[in-house]
């Protein structure tokens, strides 16, 4: 049940660029599922789907990065307007802008987990 809450509180307090993320996040899963079971089949869409599963990964990370940066122009922005801010304001604001930096980091660790455990995997074939 603290794994439901931990999700709602990174897609509610991360902001819009969390949507994106998970959306690159599920796309590099769906790729390297898509990988494994056509990889005995079909060789060629094999590949392709582990280079699309990096590059939906690269997005991930890239989107969290932007949504940090974007984050702490918001909460510099919040700070400047009201002047004197409290500590703990501020140090909310960074905990929000770092959440989607932490989401794309996760997301490309896990694409690339998933994608070296493929390579390790595949045997290439042998051509006399």
């Amino acid at each position: 049940m603290s794994n439901y809450f931990l999700f709602t509180r990174l897609l509610q307090q991360g902001g819009t660029g969390m949507y994106f993320i998970l959306i690159a996040f599920l796309l590099s899963l769906f790729f390297i599922v898509m990988a494994f079971i056509k990889r005995n089949k079909e060789d060629e869409l094999a590949r392709k789907m582990i280079i699309l599963a990096n590059e939906s990964s690269i997005i991930a990370l890239v989107i969290g990065c932007l949504s940090s940066m974007l984050g702490i122009i918001n909460l510099f922005d919040m700070v400047e307007a009201l002047g004197d801010v409290a500590p703990y304001t501020y140090s909310a604001g960074l905990k929000v802008s770092m959440l989607t930096i932490t989401f794309g980091l996760f997301s490309i660790t896990v694409a690339r987990i998933g994608i070296l455990i493929y390579k390790w995997t595949f045997k290439p074939v042998e051509i006399n």
